[in-house]
């Protein structure tokens, strides 16, 4: 077995005890109630931040299992690069999609 210094010499890094992942597991199940309450109150999902409110608390619960329990947050930045890159883009085209099939729209107040 590795000692301590040799760990570290290697580039292996202390990952999270089970007090953090037990934290990570209660907001994530806190997000995911949050997520199926909005869709029973139907207020909130016909108004106009329904979309964006569920796809933040999605992209924050996506960040936190990829950052945690795929220990992302622990490796290398070039795989960190290498994830992220990708995952902006894919992103980045989503909210696109959503602007061109009017599921999300801007207000500017330029027109009556």
């Amino acid at each position: 077995m590795a000692s301590h210094s040799e760990a570290h010499a290697h580039g292996d890094h202390e990952h999270p005890g089970p007090g953090t992942y037990g934290v990570i597991a209660l907001i994530l199940t806190v997000i995911t109630i949050a997520e199926v309450s909005a869709y029973y109150i139907p207020a909130w999902e016909s108004s106009s931040i329904y979309v964006p409110s569920m796809l933040s608390m999605s992209a924050l619960k996506f960040f936190l299992v990829v950052a945690y329990y795929m220990h992302l947050k622990y490796d290398h930045k070039l795989f960190k690069a290498l994830f992220s890159g990708p995952l902006l883009v894919a992103g980045l085209t989503l909210i696109g999609l959503l602007f061109l099939f009017s599921k999300l729209v801007i207000r500017l107040g330029l027109l009556n």
